[in-house]
């Protein structure tokens, strides 16, 4: 997130001493100057960048670039700077356009020509891209973490509802009875899936590009391994080329987080229908829930309809990534600075929505009476009467044509099938239906049948939650 307590200094009118300008005949105009900054919003890249540069001059040291002395001094002036962000003291300033120029420029107030010395051996090509690396490491690894966490909570409020039984839909209308608690294990199987795409897209965002510099490499011959190992990187970038110019993990990452928000979105559409008055089917907790500014009987499921709609957000970021990338030539162009707010707002947006959901879902509510009553609406069981005929010996076509008959009938006198005589059941022309069938036209004996792996037994969700934990 970023420093709450920092703040930004208005620019030079005459630009900063030493930013740059050595080649140019004039100063920086004033609109540019805001126009080309980043430092409002990559200032969030400033615990990563100070790692990178402590990592950075701890190798330039092993390479004889800098003495001992030189690196503690510029080890020390860069704890000084953090701990001078984190304070809320640190002067962020446009005319130094970013957070790695604002903390380098700061850095040789702070201990003179020895920081000057820092900067050798790399760009801000690869610094850059070596912060968003680390900043998403992170991210990763945070979302992960909340991830597990919900995993549990849905695992939880499974094991609650493996017994609760509700209809199944398809095209939102009634079609066989299902269990709650297996339901639920579907959004699970859905997080879960999410989760191991983060942790897949973590190995290809967790490879060091420092070391590439502005695109060819260092004649410094940098020991890049060693700066792999102390930022805790898996490998180093092999191209320089594409190490600075690439943004595609931080697509990935995007995309995976869209995908995410998805699976969320359609639980929380789920949320919105079954805590309405129409379906009643579970009970929101009030503290996720508000009122009407004008009708005091309201209680509105914002909680769920914000993530559902902030959904559209983060997909939005990820197609700005993607536009952003498919025109532009190797390696790195300027263009590559819109990344980090749409970034930046996934991550974000994803760790609140989580956030949310661990909130809420340990505590909704399963209204079972209403639930059973509805599942016992629309001919739920057919399917199993079809099933049955199919095991006495008919062919599943003559057995749909028999069921579909028979549910005609029964929709016709709004009966439930289970109140059909045999005779009725049977038809005029089939004589297999018999007494047994009964058994299997109950809710309970229709869950039941479905007792192997993925089924919706309660036997099957209750198996399915034990591995879910272990899992966990």
């Amino acid at each position: 997130m970023d420093n709450p307590n920092s703040t930004i200094a208005p620019q030079s009118p005459h630009g900063a001493e030493g930013s740059l300008r050595g080649r140019f005949s004039e100063a920086t105009d004033e609109f540019v100057q805001v126009f080309t900054a980043s430092v409002s919003f990559d200032q969030r890249l400033y615990k990563e960048d100070i790692a990178g540069s402590k990592a950075h001059a701890t190798m330039l040291q092993s390479i004889s670039v800098l003495d001992s002395d030189e690196l503690n001094q510029i080890l020390q002036g860069l704890q000084t700077i953090q701990d001078e962000i984190e304070g809320g003291v640190f002067q962020w300033r446009v005319d130094l356009e970013d957070v790695h120029m604002n903390i380098e420029h700061r850095l040789i107030e702070l201990i003179g020509d020895t920081g000057k010395k820092l900067h050798t051996g790399r760009s801000r090509n690869d610094q850059v891209a070596t912060d968003i690396r680390l900043h998403v490491r992170a991210a990763i690894d945070q979302l992960i973490s909340q991830q597990s966490q919900l995993l549990g909570a849905l695992a939880d409020l499974a094991e609650t509802n493996a017994d609760t039984i509700m209809p199944g839909f398809t095209h939102l209308q009634a079609a066989q009875p299902i269990t709650f608690g297996h339901h639920l294990m579907a959004w699970f199987e859905m997080l879960r899936r999410d989760r191991e795409r983060l942790l897949d897209c973590r190995k290809r965002v967790n490879q060091l590009p420092l070391g590439a510099a502005a695109l060819a490499g260092t004649p410094y011959l940098p020991n890049r391994p060693m700066v792999a190992e102390l930022l805790g990187f898996e490998g180093v970038c092999e191209n320089s080329l594409d190490a600075v110019s690439d943004r595609d993990f931080a697509i990935e990452f995007c995309a995976a987080a869209a995908l995410s928000l998805t699976h969320m979105s359609r639980w929380c559409e789920e949320m919105v229908l079954w805590s309405s008055q129409q379906f009643n089917f579970i009970t929101l907790p009030d503290r996720f829930c508000t009122g009407s500014s004008i009708m005091p009987q309201k209680k509105n499921p914002d909680v769920p309809e914000l993530i559902r709609g902030k959904t559209g957000r983060v997909n939005g970021h990820l197609i700005s990534l993607l536009t952003l990338m498919k025109s532009q030539p190797l390696a790195y162009n300027k263009d590559n600075q819109e990344d980090k707010e749409p970034l930046f707002d996934v991550i974000d947006t994803l760790s609140d929505c989580l956030t949310a959901l661990i909130g809420l879902v340990p505590n909704i509510q399963a209204n079972k009476d209403v639930m059973l009553a509805a599942t016992d609406q629309g001919f739920t069981t057919a399917t199993d009467l079809a099933d049955y005929l199919v095991r006495k010996g008919m062919p599943f076509r003559d057995a749909h044509d028999v069921v579909g008959r028979a549910v005609q009938l029964a929709a016709s006198q709004n009966r439930p099938l289970e109140d059909l005589s045999i005779e009725e059941l049977n038809g005029p022309n089939s004589n297999v239906i018999e007494e047994d069938v009964y058994q299997i036209l109950t809710l309970q004996g229709s869950v039941g049948t479905r007792d192997h792996l993925g089924g919706t037994a309660p036997n099957q969700v209750r198996q399915a939650i034990q591995r879910a934990r272990a899992m966990i």
